[in-house]
């Protein structure tokens, strides 16, 4: 058996920063699971799938296989074999994985794959539902938030140094969105696992988190 760490909270909270900082310090393997839903995002939006047309979701997404592999130190995100990584941070695959991951099919085909790499290996996972849900027995559990202020100032930032043109107001109003749609879904909703360690970034540089979290592995 592995040793697994598992991160939840909502979007922006830094949650994939924080989780690969700390498998690079601890040697242990990072699993992606925004980047596996992301995949399946980019899988459904290429066959022109309509995000709020659960039927079509339910039927494409078994046609779909997400696989992660480590080259490099990198994490490589495969789709039916070709390498994805480029391709899966845009928002457009962002908005239609907020609506195509709680399809309880395409639930169950990643939480299979997600439990099968905790499985066989030290691993750390991030998410919504990792310690109530994929991961019910991690080692570890963190809930990992900061307010929708902060996480929208913070998205705004990258958007920027990447050149994007992009809105304060509407990226935080997106955020405040998101959260609700992730806290009230019907399936494995957003939320602090009774015995998960409540960690608020607002306040904290990164590798004070990072610091924080890898304390509560040793």
């Amino acid at each position: 058996m592995g040793f697994n760490v598992a991160i939840d909270g909502p979007a922006g909270a830094g949650k994939s920063t924080i989780a690969k900082k700390i498998a690079k310090k601890m040697n242990y393997i990072y699993v992606d699971t925004g980047a596996m839903y992301r995949a399946m995002a980019l899988f459904l939006l290429r066959n022109h799938v309509e995000p709020t047309d659960d039927k079509a979701v339910s039927e494409k997404c078994r046609e779909a296989d997400i696989t992660l592999r480590h080259e490099q130190g990198e994490q490589v995100v495969l789709l039916n074999g070709e390498n994805v990584n480029g391709l899966i941070r845009t928002e457009e695959v962002g908005n239609m994985a907020s609506y195509s991951s709680p399809n309880p099919d395409v639930r169950e085909k990643m939480v299979e794959l997600q439990r099968q790499l905790a499985k066989n290996a030290d691993v750390i996972m991030d998410g919504r539902d990792i310690g109530t849900c994929v991961l019910p027995d991690a080692d570890v559990k963190v809930y990992l938030t900061a307010s929708s202020a902060v996480r929208a100032k913070r998205r705004y930032d990258e958007l920027t140094a990447k050149g994007e043109a992009c809105d304060l107001s509407v990226i935080e109003a997106d955020i405040i969105e998101r959260d609700h749609r992730d806290m009230t879904r019907e399936l494995s909703p957003l939320k602090q696992a009774e015995d998960a360690v409540l960690v608020d970034s607002s306040d904290m540089t990164i590798d004070e988190v990072v610091d924080t979290i890898i304390a509560l592995c040793k």
